[in-house]
């Protein structure tokens, strides 16, 4: 979503270039968890990693993939890349998050990201081979 915002503010005293700020990435606000916790993570996927398995998390998450590119799938949603320099989002909850993979074999693929969670509460909640089974049908066809 591209949103108009205001990033840039005049500075009359400035004797360099300002800054250059490029809106990447816009959501409403996501539903946080009472008692939330947010936390900043820098996550480096070998090449070729399958990354996590299925899971959850207890709040929503925002991120930005720096380098490489991350093969991603939420449920309801058929899997996709994402490149470098391109942003992600996930509302967290009871939704599953099938992959958060290294697509490429012979290089590292490292993003960022902000997850909102319930303190004391881990950041990724395994989904049982049951629980997939029972909802096989509300996760999108595969490739």
């Amino acid at each position: 979503m591209k949103a108009d915002h205001g990033h840039h503010l005049d500075n009359p005293n400035a004797t360099t270039p300002p800054p250059k700020l490029e809106l990447v990435a816009s959501v409403p606000a996501p539903q946080v968890p009472d008692g939330a916790e947010v936390m900043t993570l820098l996550v480096t996927l070998p090449p070729g990693s399958e990354g996590n398995p299925p899971h959850r998390h207890t709040g929503p998450a925002f991120g930005y993939v720096i380098s490489g590119e991350l093969l991603f799938e939420l449920e309801g949603e058929p899997e996709r890349v994402i490149r470098a320099g391109e942003a992600f989002w996930e509302p967290g909850g009871d939704l599953i998050h099938y992959q958060d993979a290294n697509n490429l074999a012979d290089a590292e693929t490292e993003f960022v990201v902000h997850m909102w969670g319930v303190s004391g509460q881990p950041m990724l909640i395994p989904v049982s081979a049951e629980e997939l089974e029972a909802r096989r049908d509300r996760r999108a066809p595969r490739p």
